[in-house]
């Protein structure tokens, strides 16, 4: 397994990486908007803010991401094979036992949500227990016991306030614009005028940039997930086959919502039409054929 080992400390390094740049993409798209409008506080208020949302998802992220789910907690008579198995991982991997949910969903899927491994949660869909036998759930529920491990969760997690903060940042650039027909500031104004055309560019394309950089981190984390997972079981065959199962389900889950749907295991939507064909740029999960193949080469 020490490809495996590989594998999975070449993704941790390339999420650290694409979060580092992108805290140095909001720093930076707040000092042009300040430097635009001539006023450091717009800076200062930027970062404070986005500080401010990421302690508050620090704490909250659980909470909210089981209420929008409709998950409700599991009964430990009633799903015995699934406390059973997350128990036996637990212990093998040293990690304590986290909250289990359901979901009545007939889609098959599963997250883990939670700051830290010691306030974690894994729900799973009514789905997923009745299409996948034990290898298979074994291998699901070890991809997201990973994700408590690896801290993915608080990973996603500041992705997704970031994302927002820029958007409204854009937003209010982009009004402010509108009211106020831009920057007065004295000095010179050749380099004024050249901030002001930039600033204008980053208030379009800071939200699509944003949101691009956190499908990127979400495919990364399910690379590694996978990998991690196929370490708890020493069996990635199981997960594969319940990857292929998952997919071919020609369903939505009921309650799939765009802002939390980079955290299951597989794209809660059927992406149709136009959306479909701008291919891997906008999906929040890797193809299932590449994640497939990549625990068939640790099989090997």
């Amino acid at each position: 397994m020490a490809t495996a080992y590989k594998y999975e400390a070449a993704n941790i390094r390339k999420t650290w990486i694409i979060m580092i740049l992108f805290f140095a993409f909001v720093i930076l798209v707040s000092w042009v908007f300040s430097y635009v409008f001539g006023n450091a506080l717009i800076l200062y208020i930027g970062v404070a803010l986005a500080i401010f949302m990421n302690i508050f998802s620090y704490w909250n992220s659980d909470k909210l991401v089981i209420k929008m789910s409709g998950a409700k907690p599991m009964d430990k008579n009633t799903h015995k094979e699934v406390y059973n198995i997350v128990e036996n991982l637990t212990i093998a991997t040293g990690l304590p036992m986290p909250k289990l949910y359901i979901i009545d969903d007939p889609a098959p899927n599963a997250f883990a949500t939670g700051r830290d491994p010691e306030h974690s949660a894994v729900a799973v869909t009514s789905g997923l227990l009745e299409r996948l036998d034990k290898t298979e759930l074994e291998g699901v529920l070890a991809h997201e016991l990973s994700h408590i491990k690896n801290r993915d969760i608080l990973v996603s997690t500041i992705a997704v306030v970031l994302v927002g903060f820029v958007a409204i940042l854009s937003d209010f650039f982009l009004r402010s614009l509108w009211f106020s027909g831009g920057s007065r500031r004295e000095g010179d104004a050749r380099l004024q005028l050249i901030l002001f055309v930039v600033g204008i560019i980053l208030a379009i394309l800071a939200p699509i940039a944003a949101s691009l950089i956190q499908l990127a981190i979400s495919r990364k984390r399910e690379f590694l997930a996978d990998a991690s997972g196929a370490l708890m079981t020493r069996y990635p065959d199981g997960l594969a086959s319940a990857l292929k199962k998952i997919s071919s389900y020609p369903g939505e889950l009921k309650r799939a919502n765009h802002a939390t749907a980079h955290m299951y295991i597989s794209n809660p939507f059927r992406e149709r039409g136009f959306k479909a064909k701008l291919g891997k740029l906008f999906m929040t999960h890797p193809p299932v054929e590449e994640r497939i193949k990549a625990l068939m080469d640790m099989a090997k």
